[in-house]
């Protein structure tokens, strides 16, 4: 039986139910491309699928209003795949093992994905539904919002007529959304050579963190998994010396790092010393983030002697270098509106391979020239220790306007649904809303959505009551659009 068969609106659920059955992390967007395709097929509609499965689906206004502005609603196909440590739950191949908890929808062990997946079920039972009035709509759903945003950026706005676009890719429930930071991605790559050393295998491991987006979440002074343990490690370098076998945090880049790894290999004569170090930081650790990372937690497990290639004296230091200075979470605060982050970047993702260290940031800013300032940050340290640093993946600011009409029909559509006005903000996640007003500057975008927390991390949760109150006010905001 499905687990939502009780909740209004059944079909939003029923769609959203769907979606969570099919693997659609990001890069692996086909098969709920080809759903969403299906869907417009089976129902009549004019679509269109690109070569990145990206897809646009039409559907003529309702009497009344056909001559009201075409209206687009806009979500992305693809979700985070983050899960706990414990679960087997495989992202290529296993659907979503969904479970209610009060007001609140979660999977087990893993990532939700109602960041994206409920703007999509939003905009197919829209759709559907043929007793809603509504002007033309194109329904368009991007891929690989969570990587890069390249689907987004591959969208031909010739192809779409509208010029008024509602984004569903919100969390804040009495929230509008009406500009967001802009992004890079940042690899800093360190080469590291290596030598042959005899010792005992020692993995540290740095875990139970919370974790999250990266955006959404990094003001909230969340421990990230890849600091804690550069931390660690430089506190180990002042006290023995050790090879670096391995390194291994985080699963992406825009989430914070819940769990990182170092393997390393450690002389018997200062596994005391070892062991002293890991309690040590552990105690610290769990005393600093007690608010924020209660569950915090560092391990160590001694294993075997073995002979292998391992970091030099010289490449550990400059490795432990890079960790422990590269910066890390919110480092301005917008001056506009209160308590937004303005300029913040992240080590998502931590990685070692044979004659290479990988470091890969999502850094952000509503402001180009700080976003740049941070870009130059990085490239002048892993100058220092001999790295280099590679950019991909920019995307803009969304910058607020400061007059819309559009918003205020909005605004005012809310006011009557609410009984109160709707906070106006913007966001230091990123919305693909700054890459569509790039290609069309005449674009006026809002964002909206239904409360969710923990987003980017297996602690995912979506309300069901808000859900069913903002499709509901989506259905009155179309209404409205005549």
């Amino acid at each position: 039986m499905s687990v939502m068969h009780a909740y209004q609106p059944h079909r939003v659920w029923d769609f959203f139910e769907a979606i969570c059955a099919i693997p659609h992390g990001s890069g692996n967007t086909k098969a709920i491309s080809d759903f969403c395709v299906n869907f417009a097929r089976e129902h009549s509609l004019s679509y269109q699928q690109d070569a990145l499965n990206n897809v646009i689906i039409r559907k003529p206004a309702t009497p009344g209003y056909e001559a009201a502005p075409v209206l687009i609603l806009q979500g992305h196909l693809d979700m985070v795949c983050v899960k706990e440590a414990a679960s087997t739950h495989d992202f290529l191949t296993d659907g979503l093992d969904l479970r209610v908890q009060d007001d609140f929808l979660y999977a087990t062990g893993t990532t939700l994905g109602a960041d994206n997946g409920i703007a999509v079920a939003m905009a197919l039972a829209v759709l559907e539904d043929d007793s809603l009035p509504h002007p033309a709509l194109e329904v368009l759903l991007t891929v690989d919002e969570e990587t890069g945003m390249f689907g987004a950026e591959a969208v031909d706005f010739a192809d779409l007529q509208g010029r008024r676009l509602i984004n569903l890719d919100s969390e804040r429930e009495g929230v509008i959304t009406a500009g967001c930071a802009g992004g890079i991605h940042a690899d800093c790559l360190l080469p590291v050579a290596r030598c042959v050393q005899k010792g005992r295998s020692c993995t540290v491991t740095v875990e139970g963190l919370l974790g999250g987006h990266s955006g959404e979440e990094i003001n909230k002074e969340r421990a990230s998994a890849n600091v804690l343990l550069g931390r660690l490690l430089y506190g180990l370098q002042q006290n023995m010396p050790f090879g670096i076998l391995n390194l291994a945090g985080g699963t992406v880049e825009n989430a914070i790092a819940a769990k990182a790894v170092a393997r390393l290999v450690v002389d018997d004569t200062y596994l005391p010393i070892l062991t002293e170090q890991v309690e040590h930081f552990n105690t610290v650790f769990r005393r600093e983030y007690a608010a924020s990372d209660p569950d915090v937690t560092l391990s160590l497990a001694v294993g075997d002697e073995l002979t292998t290639l391992t970091t030099d004296a010289n490449d550990t230091d400059r490795v432990i270098f890079a960790l422990f200075n590269l910066p890390y979470g919110v480092q301005a605060v917008s001056m506009d509106i209160p308590g937004l982050p303005q300029t913040s970047l992240n080590m998502g993702v931590l990685r070692m391979a044979e004659n290479e260290v990988k470091m890969s940031f999502s850094v952000r800013s509503s402001v180009a020239s700080q976003k740049e300032w941070l870009c130059q940050r990085l490239v002048s340290l892993m100058k220092r220790v001999g790295g280099r640093v590679a950019l991909s993946s920019a995307y803009p600011a969304w910058e607020f306007r400061r007059h819309s009409a559009f918003r205020e029909q909005i605004v005012d559509c809310f006011t009557r649904f609410y009984g109160q006005p709707p906070q106006i903000s913007a966001t230091h996640g990123g919305l693909e809303c700054g890459l569509f007003c790039g290609k069309a500057p005449d674009l006026d975008c809002i964002s909206i959505g239904p409360e969710m927390h923990d987003i980017h991390s297996p602690a995912e949760h979506l309300s069901i009551s808000s859900t069913e109150r903002t499709y509901r006010l989506l259905c009155n905001i179309l209404a409205a659009c005549r």
